[in-house]
């Protein structure tokens, strides 16, 4: 990774510029607020197919990352899963590259409490802006 980006990562203002460099970000063709196309960009990058590749061998581990590239599969494709999942990555990298900071995983579990709770707080800011309240009825796991 570090051959095709060097150690210096001050070129790049912030992750989002890295993973475009990176041509893992999906386009943004959009006119009169419709998106026209969201095909990301064609690089001939190897940290960009390296990071693709560890995306697609995500599937078979028990991380939060792997939790993840599942959910994604859920709502899109398996291609559009691995350059969201590759994406995810190259954000991470960022992050440890220019604050130093160690990746510690959490594990599956943690990722799958926090969606949970994510999307009860999303269900119940909507049940609130409706009029109404959401009351969870928790289930014995």
């Amino acid at each position: 990774m570090t051959s095709e980006t060097r150690t210096d990562m001050s070129r790049f203002p912030t992750a989002g510029h890295f993973a475009s460099w990176l041509g893992l970000c999906p386009g943004t063709k959009i006119t009169r607020g419709k998106v026209m196309s969201g095909k990301i960009k064609r690089v001939a990058n190897r940290a960009a197919q390296a990071l693709r590749l560890a995306a697609a061998a995500l599937r078979s581990s028990q991380s939060a990352l792997d939790a993840y590239f599942h959910r994604m599969c859920g709502r899109m494709d398996k291609p559009k899963a691995v350059i969201a999942a590759a994406h995810k990555l190259a954000r991470l990298i960022y992050t440890m590259l220019t604050k130093g900071e160690k990746y510690t995983d959490q594990g599956q579990d943690y990722y799958e409490e926090r969606y949970r709770e994510r999307v009860l707080r999303q269900l119940a800011q909507r049940a609130e802006k409706m009029g109404m309240k959401l009351i969870v009825n928790e289930q014995p796991a």
